[in-house]
């Protein structure tokens, strides 16, 4: 029996996934973690599996471990999958290997994304999975979400017969996050398919000391070739059973499929090979060729390995002329793309002669369409350009098939809906539950699909909704709307919205402005638009609506009952009802509260929605709001301005460069104005402490220090006070309004008696303060003398080197990195490990990583998730080196009797090779005069100093960094860290601490304490948090210390003082809450404050140089703990909600949380007790 469903296609893959397996070993990795989420979640609530088991899940620390695990549960006899892609697919390749090699039947599903060459990129291509043909893995491709439910079932019954691994893959996003109405297979009829005697004959083969046997054993040359041989019947036989299990399917489904599927016109003369969700629109574009007679097909590949040349041949209609080969993934250097060089071997051996043409198309997500599709038939018998690119413009190679004509290829009864939203807004969230909505409770077919850029929360979002009486097979953008709707009014300035609307379609504002302020208030051309399609006009102040009720910006529902009730798709009585259920389904966890006060936004939202009476000369407007200005910046305007304003697509390839580098220092050209609020100053109360500017996340609020004659051009309304502990010196405090995000830190920090910043509405401020910020930014470096940097007040005095980046509003991170950079920042190397520091820090266009009036600044790269400790270690290694040469040189110049102008600044180089400001003042006064000495001088001499002229950027010791968060320190990433630190190198670490993975969406991690809800342990963790700094310390060389800035500002400061001044490792743990955590963000630092004053969190140092000194090396910082520390832990939604749903549960993990937090407190009190001699 099956059951009509409105899910995505990770949601489809694991349904059939938990089925059959006993185990699941998994780790998190986007955008494959929802399937094991889903499994996670099943087995919390009791699911069973089909043999009425509740599956085990186990989290492991790697990708590599999961496959480990899998490995070893296969051998043990229980079956068992995993979920992954990307990266974390390559980490698995090793025991994948191991896995085909030994004949163990499993299945890994696979949401196919793109690898990390020049840059990291989370969305979807077939990289990652054509790195794995190699393996002995069969690997079977689904098209779409019903395919993914579908064909997973025929991997799972394939596997068990063929005793071959299969790797079942699916597009990542396109097809993964996909939500669409599918038939759902009910696990009572996948049992009636499976043969139970190959689960007994795998079972029966398992490791056991009862029937012992050995596997994994070293073979000599004399033997392996023969055994490795000994294989080929069981991969012979794959494509039969694979045949078999898809006609299984099929008696119980009613959908048919095969190894090579046709689609197209009987006698067609051109046909496309490809696999993926690419496949559906090649489908809508097929149909629309040929009702106009064209006679064009499609060979879908389901079973690419073994690749069965006869079935191929054979769908081959005997009219083809030209086939056209698409793939999608790039091998450098190779003579063709996996596929395409497939195909021609398999004609070659076939014998059969057909014009065979191939292109790339899609990578990273790259969007493909129905015009592409087009412009790809023309080109077979046309200029039948060979080794294309479709969907870009490259103007280096020339590579690119060009797209001359836009079809519309979707069905005629489609209803197509955009909704532009922000990250986090819950804009995506609502649009979700919409669509299933539509889906589960309409007769008409639904499908959702939610783009948005690596930030995530912070990051613009497009939700494309459609929905209609016909299949949807639109596997691509929605380029033509029915209706649009805009959650964000700032975005009226920076996208086109409204040119994609159908005449006599439907537009949503959500805005603070009335209806007879719109003339004012939008565009000129957008005024245009609307006039001229006729466009149906709507908006309504959901911020108000959303406020009056205590959601504060949370506008997500009220924007969704407004869809509702414009889109009549359904009766709205109907749609109010079903939206209330969601929200009781998605917000309960949260708390009666949220739900309640999200239902109550819906009743409300109607009565604000507005219609829009435009005047008919809207259509020949030339007045409006303006633009806002933009920079001019010739790289700002080629490169980021496109791509900010959705026009990334159009870029050609000479504007990148090869090897992925970018310019820093970009951020500041942004200027999103996404903000509802923002801080006023209110110069009578401040008392100059600089806290709001030491916590800001963003770096949007900085204090002004110089001397009256250095501002007395200054704007007017740019009030300044005399300065605290600078005498002869003004103070002001100075906000950016376009790049706040509103999260209101600063004020609650604020310690004033009356409070001196106050949040105010962002058109006041940003009238009031754009002009003042851009003054104050131009200002050069004070002058005033600040003997000590190293405190909370003067460091902010120093530019911030890491500014307005796109991390989320209330950011518990970045103020972290901000200080560090303000102290360091203009000398400073980060190795960055990938999670959200690596996203917030290096999203694509603009960088926060910026630089000063010299063009210093840090350098920033990214390797990977699990070796960024080695990749910063060698980075060190690297300038170690290099300094080590110039220091080598300068001793060679002096003993050659060297008597030049730098000779004097050589010995004082090297006696002060170790003392950072010293050496740095000589470096600077050898760069000024070491090119014209070496220019002048001969023979030996001249040659070592030309080599320490071009090394002249190594003189100023580097200060090296090696961020990441808790899942790469805590796990993936801790036995590279674990060695470096060992090292005793001198390298600082800084370890932001989530207790969670962020960038992932929240999984658990080993820093995730006892009773915690997270992905990957709904139920509670059950084990405790990693004392990750006592490990280090047990080293006794490695500085260490635990840091929670919004307890104690000053404790931070000491704390990466002290640690970039040690010659020597230093590890710096830093408590970041995070939005997973379910607080509100703009208490972020006041959440820091109280989990150490509950004790749950600690605050200490732990200084090598002490112990050297003759003194105890460790100093806790932490007082003894004053608050209530179950009150803190239900503070936070990740514990109230166990406390919710398992109360008992709750109350023992709980009481374990708390006696760990008291015994890790006691262990640190005695070690601060501990005397030295």
């Amino acid at each position: 029996m099956s059951t009509k469903m409105t899910i995505d296609g990770n949601a489809a893959a694991a349904h059939i996934a938990y089925a059959f397996s006993e185990v699941a070993a998994i780790y998190p990795i986007t955008p494959s973690s929802p399937m094991a989420e889903n499994a996670d979640e099943w087995a919390t609530q009791g699911r069973k599996n089909m043999f009425g088991q509740t599956v085990r899940i186990a989290e492991m620390q790697s990708e590599g471990g999961a496959a480990g695990a899998v490995h070893g549960s296969l051998n043990a006899g229980a079956l068992t999958t995993t979920f992954t892609a990307s990266q974390g697919l390559l980490l698995m390749i090793p025991n994948m290997y191991k896995i085909a090699g030994e004949l163990l039947p499993c299945v890994f599903h696979v949401s196919a994304r793109a690898l990390a060459y020049h840059a990291l990129n989370i969305f979807g291509d077939h990289s990652d999975v054509m790195s794995c043909r190699q393996t002995g893995f069969a690997m079977l491709a689904s098209n779409s979400v019903q395919e993914v439910m579908d064909l997973s079932l025929v991997s799972h019954l394939a596997t068990l017969k063929a005793k071959v691994p299969f790797l079942h893959f699916f597009d990542g996003f396109r097809t993964s996050h996909e939500v669409s109405k599918i038939e759902s297979i009910d696990y009572a009829d996948i049992k009636k398919l499976v043969d139970m005697k190959d689960i007994e004959d795998f079972k029966s083969r398992a490791l056991n000391p009862e029937h012992p046997v050995q596997k994994g054993t070293a073979q000599n040359p004399d033997i392996y070739f023969q055994n490795r041989e000994a294989c080929n019947k069981y991969y012979d036989a794959v494509p039969a059973i694979v045949e078999d299990a898809m006609a299984k399917v099929a008696s119980i489904t009613g959908r048919k499929y095969n190894l090579f599927d046709y689609y197209g016109a009987k006698d067609a003369t051109k046909v496309i090979v490809m696999m993926g969700s690419g496949a559906e629109a090649v489908e809508e574009t097929i149909d629309y060729l040929a009702a106009k007679g064209e006679k064009v097909g499609l060979i879908k590949v389901r079973l690419y390995r073994p690749f069965a040349i006869d079935k191929f041949v054979s769908a081959i209609p005997s009219t083809c002329k030209y086939i056209t080969v698409l793939d999608r993934t790039k091998e450098a250097g190779s003579i063709g793309e996996p596929l395409y060089l497939d195909v021609l071997s398999a004609l070659n051996e076939a014998g059969k002669s057909v014009k065979v043409l191939c292109g790339r198309y899609g990578l990273g997500s790259k969007e493909f369409n129905p015009s592409m599709v087009m412009s790809i038939y023309n080109n077979m018998g046309g200029d039948n350009k060979n080794h294309f690119t479709v969907g870009i413009v490259d103007d280096v190679t020339n590579t690119s098939l060009p797209v001359n004509e836009k079809i519309d290829a979707s069905p005629k009864d489609a209803i197509r809906c955009k909704f532009y939203g922000l990250g986090s807004d819950g804009t995506v969230g609502s649009n979700k539950n919409s669509i299933k909505i539509i889906g589960n409770y309409t007769d008409k077919y639904a499908q959702g699909y939610f783009a948005y850029d690596s930030k995530k929360s912070g990051g613009f979002t497009v939700s494309h909704l459609r929905f209609g009486d016909t299949p949807i097979k639109s596997s691509y953008l929605i380029d033509t709307a029915d209706f649009v709707a805009c959650h964000n009014a700032s975005y009226v300035l920076k996208y086109d919205m409204v040119s994609e609307l159908k005449e006599g379609g439907t537009f949503l504002l959500n805005s603070i402005w009335s209806p007879e302020e719109m003339g004012d208030k939008l565009p000129a051309s957008m005024k245009q638009t609307i006039a001229k399609k006729n466009v149906k006009f709507y908006t309504i102040n959901a911020l108000e609506i959303a406020g009056a009720v205590g959601l504060g910006n949370k506008i997500s529902t009220v924007m969704q009952a407004a869809f509702f009730k414009l889109a009549n798709v359904m009766p709205y009585e109907e749609a109010d009802k079903h939206m209330k259920e969601f929200v009781v389904k998605t917000f309960s966890k949260k708390g009666d509260k949220i739900v309640n006060m999200n239902c109550q936004a819906i009743d409300n939202a109607i009565a604000g929605l507005k219609e829009v009476k435009y005047p008919s000369d809207w259509a020949t407007a030339t007045t409006g709001a303006a633009p806002i200005a933009s920079a001019d910046d010739n790289y700002f305007k080629t490169f980021i301005s496109p791509i900010l304003a959705q026009e990334g697509d159009k870029l050609p390839v000479s504007a990148f460069n090869a090897d992925g580098t970018v310019p820093t220092a970009t951020t500041k050209f942004e200027k999103r104005g996404t903000a509802v609020k923002v801080p006023q100053w209110i110069i009578s109360n401040c008392i100059q402490c600089n806290k709001c500017s030491f916590v800001c996340p963003h770096a949007c609020i900085r204090p002004v220090l110089q001397t009256e004659d250095v501002i007395a051009n200054a704007p007017e309304g740019f009030a300044t006070k005399d300065a605290v502990g600078f005498k002869g010196y003004k103070y002001r405090m100075q906000v950016s309004p376009l790049d706040c995000t509103g999260c209101g830190s600063c004020a609650n920090v604020c310690p004033a008696k009356e409070k001196a910043l106050v949040m105010t509405p962002f058109e006041e401020m940003e009238a009031k303060e754009a002009a003042n910020w851009e003054y104050a930014n131009a200002l050069p470096k004070t002058t005033a003398a600040i003997a000590n940097k190293a405190t909370v007040k003067n460091s902010q005095f120093m530019r911030p080197y890491f500014e307005f980046s796109g991390a989320c509003a209330g950011c518990g991170e970045t103020p972290y990195i901000k200080v560090i950079t303000q102290l360091f920042g203009d000398r400073m190397v980060i190795a960055n490990a990938t999670g959200c520091s690596s996203i917030y820090g290096g999203s694509a266009p603009t960088c926060p990583y910026c630089v000063d009036e010299n063009g210093n600044g840090p350098a920033w790269a990214n390797s990977l998730f699990e070796d960024n400790a080695e990749f910063g270690y060698g980075i060190n290694l690297a300038y170690a080196q290099r300094r080590v040469k110039i220091a080598e040189d300068m001793n060679a110049l002096i003993e050659l009797g060297y008597n030049g102008k730098a000779k004097d600044l050589f010995t004082k180089w090297l006696e002060t090779y170790k003392d950072v400001e010293a050496n740095r003042v000589v470096s600077e006064e050898i760069k000024t005069v070491i090119d014209d000495e070496a220019k002048n001088a001969s023979g030996d001499i001249q040659g070592l100093l030309t080599a320490i002229a071009l090394n002249k950027d190594c003189l100023v010791k580097k200060s090296i960094w090696i961020f990441g968060g808790d899942g790469w320190a805590y796990d993936i990433g801790f036995g590279g860290l674990d060695h470096v630190l060992a090292m005793g190198e001198d390298v600082n670490v800084l370890v932001v601490d989530t207790e969670v993975y962020s960038n992932t969406g929240g999984q658990a991690s080993k820093s995730s304490p006892t009773g915690a809800v997270a992905k990957f342990a709904a139920g509670g963790k059950v084990t405790k948090k990693k004392d990750l700094g006592k490990i280090a310390m047990s080293y006794g060389y490695v500085y260490v210390a635990q840091c929670s800035m919004g307890a104690s500002e000053q404790q931070f400061v000491n704390a990466i003082k002290e640690a970039e001044s040690y010659d020597g490792p230093s590890l710096i743990i830093a408590y970041a809450p995070c939005i997973n955590h379910g607080i509100n963000m703009s208490n972020s630092q006041l959440e820091m404050k109280r989990a150490v004053e509950a004790g749950y969190w600690q605050l200490y140092r732990y200084n090598p140089l002490l112990k050297d000194a003759g003194k105890n090396p460790f100093t806790l910082d932490s007082k003894e703990p004053t608050a209530n520390y179950e009150e803190f832990l239900l503070g936070e939604t990740r514990y109230a909600s166990l406390k919710k749903s398992k109360p008992a549960v709750a109350e023992k993990l709980f009481k374990l949380n708390e006696e760990q937090a008291k015994a890790r407190y006691e262990g640190y009190k005695q070690l601060a007790e501990e005397k030295k001699d």
